[in-house]
């Protein structure tokens, strides 16, 4: 995997203070694999209620940016019980943070 331990834990405590403790996040896209390069950072967040506001979803980006520096994320998100997307089925196939 891609991320340091210090990217790691600034993506899964944002994630907790932003969509709180039953949030799921994982690493899907390129980064899970180390023989790749480059890339951004692909994330999908399973939450209740599915896709948060934009106000809260920039709140997140700025948390993460504070501790990791600005980096090309693409978020994803799902709500438990949903039906399943192609790119959901993707991220599951990635690593959960």
């Amino acid at each position: 995997m891609r991320l340091t331990s210090q990217e790691i834990d600034a993506i899964r405590s944002c994630t907790l203070r932003a969509f709180g403790e039953d949030a799921v996040v994982r690493l899907f896209g390129s980064r899970p694999d180390d023989a790749l390069r480059g890339g951004d950072i692909d994330l999908h967040i399973e939450r209740e209620g599915g896709r948060p506001s934009a106000g809260l979803t920039a709140a997140f980006r700025a948390e993460l940016a504070e501790q990791i520096g600005e980096r090309a994320i693409d978020l994803v998100f799902h709500a438990p019980g949903d039906v399943l997307r192609p790119i959901d089925r993707t991220a599951y196939a990635g690593i959960r943070l």
